[in-house]
């Protein structure tokens, strides 16, 4: 077991897991909602945080240290490892901020986890500064959610109507 802490205190999360403390506490507060969030709108917003890395890099506000760790992270949560890290439904408070949170906590851990550290130093690689850098859940959240439908219909859709 690992402690993480927040603003509201601090939770005892399994070592094994990539979600962090907002993630687990987001769910055990808002855990109303019987419908998971769809994987595709987590894979999407994984290619924004893959995107943004590269680009914050570029501009000065990411070190050479983490950026590739950070990259190589989101690529896997794109590709759909870390499913069952995933909590938020549906159904959560704000603009998506939840599944925002979760989606940079199970970034950091993996990047900490490939730069060689254990999950959770957030010194090292922080969910908000480095993976959420220069990023508004009110921008990335609606953005994910239109990657998505454009790959859906694009995969799934548009063959069936063939």
């Amino acid at each position: 077991m690992r402690e993480e802490h927040d603003s509201f205190g601090s939770y005892e999360l399994s070592d094994d897991a990539y979600h962090g403390v907002s993630s687990r506490r987001s769910y055990d507060l808002f855990a109303t909602s019987l419908m998971p969030m769809p994987l595709s709108v987590v894979h999407a917003l994984a290619s924004i945080k893959r995107v943004a890395a590269q680009v914050n890099h570029k501009a000065g506000k990411l070190s050479a240290d983490i950026t590739p760790a950070i990259i190589q992270a989101a690529s896997e949560l794109e590709s759909g490892r870390f499913s069952d890290d995933v909590l938020p439904g549906v159904f959560q408070t704000g603009s998506g901020t939840a599944t925002n949170m979760n989606v940079n906590e199970i970034i950091a851990n993996r990047a900490l986890e490939i730069l060689g550290y254990e999950k959770g130093q957030k010194h090292i690689v922080h969910p908000n500064d480095h993976v959420n850098c220069s990023q508004s859940t009110n921008d990335t959240f609606p953005s994910a959610i239109r990657i998505a439908s454009a790959r859906l219909l694009q995969q799934d859709l548009l063959p069936e109507l063939q």
